[in-house]
């Protein structure tokens, strides 16, 4: 690399912790749609999203009319202060938006994280219970207890203990690589059952406020349940009184074809989590629930100085325009037709393709050295990965063991830029992994 890229990224040595990771040696200069432009003029298609926070693409230029309207405006006042029409209209959108029957309220705040935690301080207040089961391969943050939440060590939680108590873990419905050794549909979904189970070792269900889930698990691998999964899991949560908490920060916003992922299962959450896409780039994350457990909480139990903050809702309440009203879920849902029947030709002609999952556009590839056995093809994968970026296509990775590669590329990219993506993406394999 050479020029201003190579200028910044010494700069950045110098004066940013390593820490916070780059997963490409590139500064950008502009992005508009799935293109972004770096520093020395090279053109890159996005197949990352900003880690699924671009959903109605770059700089839409309805968004961009909001945030700079309400600029122009006010841009701060704080919610607690002085309130302000856009927090209440788009809590009053995402209450209509969310599945269920029943009365509904929206809270917002900064980060998904925020979300995570938020919600978990509504369901445990309401219940008057402690316990929060999570899942393997969960990915909920990186504050306190969303990294306790969260299941891969390294690099999230590694050095940062102890961690925050009354957080249980069980397996999830990783078909591909069964935790029960068991295979689908003659397992019966066993992993969903196997919640009372531990009810009996781990921690009772009376004590136990919610069960928090990602519909479809973004940082652990995209793992994907099968249809059965969610209603078995809510009928058990209903038995026993507890709240089931869907986590949508990376999978909702039409990432699947659907407003929200859980849509697929047919399954009414408690609460419903938001962040990344659904406020086209700006911080801003929402927690969306049943209202006689969000109205529980007593007055100044909840919130925070920038949570909601007025350019942030107006740059969501035109996402939610993009998506709902100018036919980008419908586009959505043909970009995942159109990335399956790509995938799963690919995964016919490269033996190095073990699974093909998703719903919609969130898509995954699992790597693995041999189909038998199903080692994890981890360095391919990083090597993939590299060799995408050289050929001007970025590309992430992720899973427990870094060998599932994803797909978070905006919904507007046309069809030419994601063709010549998807090349980039098959070129690049056939030169890993030739057969």
């Amino acid at each position: 690399m050479a020029g201003r890229n190579q200028e910044l990224l010494e700069k950045r040595k110098r004066n940013v912790p390593q820490g916070p990771s780059n997963l490409t040696q590139a500064f950008i200069k502009e992005a508009h749609g799935a293109v972004m432009v770096d520093v020395d003029g090279r053109e890159l298609i996005d197949f990352a999203g900003g880690i699924g926070v671009n959903n109605v693409g770059h700089c839409h230029p309805k968004v961009v009319a909001a945030i700079q309207d309400q600029a122009a405006k006010y841009i701060h006042t704080c919610f607690h202060v002085a309130m302000y029409e856009p927090y209440v209209d788009l809590a009053e959108q995402l209450n209509a938006l969310a599945p269920g029957d029943f009365d509904k309220m929206t809270l917002f705040a900064n980060s998904g994280a925020e979300a995570v935690e938020n919600a978990v301080k509504v369901a445990r207040y309401a219940t008057q219970r402690p316990g929060i089961i999570c899942f393997d391969n969960a990915f909920h943050g990186r504050t306190l207890l969303t990294m306790t939440l969260t299941s891969k060590v390294k690099p999230y939680k590694f050095g940062y203990g102890p961690f925050a108590p009354e957080v249980y873990r069980i397996p999830y419905a990783y078909c591909y690589r069964c935790p029960f050794g068991l295979s689908y549909p003659k397992c019966n979904v066993a992993c969903a059952d196997y919640l009372e189970e531990f009810f009996i070792g781990h921690v009772a269900a009376e004590q136990t406020a919610a069960v928090l889930a990602e519909p479809i698990q973004g940082e652990g691998g995209f793992v994907t349940p099968p249809p059965e999964y969610f209603p078995k899991l809510k009928a058990i949560c209903e038995k026993y009184g507890i709240a089931l908490i869907i986590d949508e920060v990376q999978s909702g916003a039409g990432r699947t074809g659907k407003f929200f992922a859980i849509e697929h299962w047919n399954v009414t959450p408690d609460i419903i989590t938001m962040a990344k896409s659904f406020a086209g780039g700006m911080p801003l994350s929402a927690v969306t629930g049943r209202a006689d457990m969000m109205n529980v909480s007593h007055v100044g139990g909840l919130g925070g100085t920038y949570g909601g903050n007025p350019i942030s809702c107006r740059a969501s309440l035109a996402v939610l325009e993009i998506l709902l009203k100018d036919g980008l879920l419908e586009r959505s849902a043909a970009l995942g037709e159109t990335l399956m029947t790509r995938f799963t030709a690919l995964q016919e002609r490269h033996a190095i393709i073990g699974d093909v999952r998703g719903k919609g556009p969130m898509l995954a590839l699992e790597l693995v050295e041999d189909r038998e056995t199903k080692t994890p093809a981890s360095a391919k994968a990083k090597a993939l990965v590299a060799r995408c970026f050289e050929k001007g296509l970025i590309l992430l990775s992720c899973g427990a063991h870094g060998n599932v590669i994803r797909t978070l590329m905006p919904l507007v990219i046309t069809d030419a830029q994601l063709d010549r993506g998807l090349s980039i993406l098959e070129e690049s394999l056939m030169e890993i992994s030739p057969s």
